[in-house]
């Protein structure tokens, strides 16, 4: 399958499930900008040890659960999810612009690698998503999405392996409490890195309901492009996880 064909291939009556991609995880509030460690699924046995939750207003530990992920359908699902560190999973564009600067209470982070339903099983994943859940106190949620979309849109292109990377956001209306697109468009490469004809995209959608986020990045497998038309069922399926955690 080359790229071309990959990218125009688009994925129609997804369901979206509001169970869990795995077991939960969270993580202590704190830096997230190099320092996240997140918590491990207890079946997963390369993942990191567990953080100790940090203690929200009401005095309760803040724990993220396993309904707050995005759960992929078996028809989409590649291979087994895997939890990661927050700082790997978070995006970086010109900067930081998806870190908390310590601002959250919980945090954790997941990986997974996707298909669409008409790939045979022999091929190599078709994508993947980096997923990064947060959790916030007070106004903190609100003023985060604030925060982003005002960083977001003060980069409009950065530098990335002698390649620019171009960028564009606009807001996802109708969706949680709030909620971002944000466009990465940049040169295709093979994997070596070499030029080949055409561009490549990436997408990163950013969820807010009440006091949880949620920042989804999917990426073509192997520099490919992803396909812009998943974005609308990607972020319905993180409202869907935010709200069964939030609500």
């Amino acid at each position: 399958m080359n790229g071309s064909d990959r990218r125009h291939r688009r994925l129609l009556g997804l369901p979206l499930l509001a169970t869990a991609l795995l077991a939960g995880a969270c993580t202590a509030g704190g830096d997230d900008q190099g320092q996240g460690a997140t918590t491990a699924p207890a079946s997963t046995p390369a993942a990191t040890p567990p953080a100790s939750p940090t203690t929200g207003e009401t005095g309760a530990a803040v724990t993220i659960p396993k309904s707050a992920f995005v759960d992929l359908p078996s028809e989409l699902r590649k291979g087994t999810p895997q939890s990661t560190q927050v700082a790997d999973a978070l995006p970086k564009l010109c900067a930081e612009e998806f870190a908390t600067g310590g601002r959250s209470t919980a945090a954790a982070a997941m990986m997974s690698t996707y298909k669409t339903p008409e790939d045979p099983p022999e091929n190599v994943p078709f994508g993947m998503l980096n997923q990064t859940v947060f959790a916030f106190a007070g106004t903190d949620a609100a003023d985060y999405l604030r925060r982003v979309r005002e960083a977001v849109e003060s980069c409009r292109s950065f530098p990335d392996a002698g390649n620019t990377v171009t960028v564009r956001s606009r807001p996802l209306a109708d969706t949680g409490d709030g909620g971002l697109l944000v466009t990465l468009t940049r040169p295709a490469t093979n994997l070596n890195g070499t030029r080949r004809e055409g561009t490549a995209t990436s997408q990163i959608i950013v969820v807010r309901v009440a006091d949880g986020v949620t920042v989804v990045h999917d990426q073509g497998w192997e520099a490919s492009s992803n396909n812009p038309d998943f974005a609308d069922d990607f972020a319905a399926a993180a409202v869907r996880g935010l709200k069964s955690w939030q609500t």
